[in-house]
């Protein structure tokens, strides 16, 4: 007998009919012998539908007491799935109950609409776990040191999930979600992708920092601090499907010592359109000019990623940067603002016009050549690379965005993933 914990996203709870087949899924894996603890998402729709109503009702400012509520009236959507569940699998005739965040409890700091897991107390999920039951915890929120529902933001579940896996020392976390698996790439831009049967957390995580939707970062981070086995498989396969069968599908994400690890020179290619760049021309090439020009936007809490400072000529420089595409307009703002008054310059361009492309694999420490490899395909389909940024698993490029697509299925055939 082993423990499993089995996260359903809200497209696998997004009808009653969907989850009776979550509840008879579920049921089947009580009946091989294993305990099973349940992270429903709320039903799809549900959260988006709530906060809009909330936004048609919010003040003109938004403050913490309006933060507190969102969390309030959010966690209620996967309360009632949860609920659900544990009615389903009751008429399936299995013993189920359903518990909140707060009730676990899951402890979490105080940030509003984004916490982050402090600890989970898994002394009630082990006691209905031992009377035979299975548990189903509300993913996307916990509890504050004051009480306060907390939420975890968007794709919270998958890091509740982990968590909990983590905390009661799970054999496996299974994420079903729509899709079977991680795949090369994505399959609607090359449909000769393949399924991978195996990654290890360090390239899961670099795929889903650079694009890869399949899994929310922070429970990639999570996983692999704790060294939690994650396994990405289909919740629309048939639920009766043989389990043995079901337990070796989709991906398995472990460690990479694991033997089972397969050691492809390059994994997988992720890529994300939502980028824009910003350049400041003209700064002096002096101490303290990135933390000048980087902290403001730092504490402005806009990420940046891919960083650029060329070639000084007569004490002058010019520093690029990209930004997600949403926060471009205001990062120019602020530097225009506060920063490039202080810098002696009024030079900002900005190209919102701009897609990254990766290629992530293990095999790129001990191989060499790979990123010239990337650099030739990508010249050979006239592709022109505006910045790069590396580190020992991947190697990303910054190019027009109008060029992604030929891009990714260029460098897809050049690495033979479609073998």
């Amino acid at each position: 007998m082993a423990l499993y914990v089995h996260k359903y996203g809200g497209t696998s709870m997004g009808s009653t009919e969907r989850i009776r087949n979550v509840a008879r899924r579920v049921a089947k894996w009580v009946r091989a012998g294993h305990q099973v603890v349940v992270v429903p998402s709320a039903m799809s729709g549900e959260t988006n539908r709530l906060l809009g109503l909330a936004k048609e009702l919010a003040p003109g400012r938004a403050s913490d007491a309006y933060h507190r509520e969102l969390d309030q009236l959010a966690a209620t959507g996967e309360q009632a799935s949860s609920a659900m569940l544990a009615i389903a699998l009751q008429s399936e005739g299995q013993q189920a109950v359903s518990f909140t965040g707060w009730q676990v409890p899951v402890r979490t700091d105080s940030s509003y609409t984004k916490a982050r897991i402090e600890s989970i107390d898994d002394k009630h999920i082990r006691a209905e776990l031992d009377a035979g039951k299975v548990v189903i915890v509300t993913g996307f929120q916990g509890i504050d040191a004051g009480n306060n529902i907390t939420t975890l933001g968007r794709g919270g579940s998958d890091t509740s999930a982990v968590a909990i896996a983590a905390a009661v020392k799970a054999h496996e976390c299974l994420i079903y979600t729509d899709v079977d698996g991680v795949y090369t790439t994505d399959p609607r831009v090359v449909p000769e992708a393949k399924r991978l049967k195996t990654l290890s957390f360090e390239e899961m995580l670099e795929m889903a920092s650079l694009g890869s939707k399949v899994l929310q970062i922070r429970s990639v981070e999570f996983a692999g601090k704790y060294k939690v086995p994650l396994r990405v498989l289909s919740s629309f396969t048939p639920w009766d499907i043989a389990i043995n069968e079901e337990a070796a599908s989709g991906t398995l994400i472990t460690l990479e010592e694991d033997e089972q690890m397969e050691k492809a020179i390059v994994s997988g290619i992720a890529f994300s359109r939502d980028e824009a760049k910003i350049s400041v021309l003209g700064v002096p090439d002096k101490p303290g000019i990135a933390y000048q020009i980087l902290g403001a936007v730092a504490d402005a809490r806009i990420d940046v990623d891919v960083i650029i400072q060329n070639l000084s000529k007569d004490g002058i420089t010019d520093f690029s940067f990209t930004v997600p595409r949403g926060d471009l307009e205001r990062a120019s703002a602020l530097l225009r603002e506060k920063v490039l008054p202080q810098l002696g310059t009024d030079q900002l361009v900005s190209d919102a016009h701009i897609a990254k492309v990766s290629i992530v694999g293990i095999g790129m420490r001990s191989q060499v050549g790979v990123a010239s490899t990337m650099f030739r395909t990508l010249s050979e389909e006239g592709i022109n690379i505006k910045m790069i940024s590396t580190s020992e698993i991947k190697t990303s490029v910054v190019i027009d965005e109008k060029y992604v697509e030929l891009a990714v299925r260029a460098l897809h055939k050049a690495f033979g993933l479609d073998q």
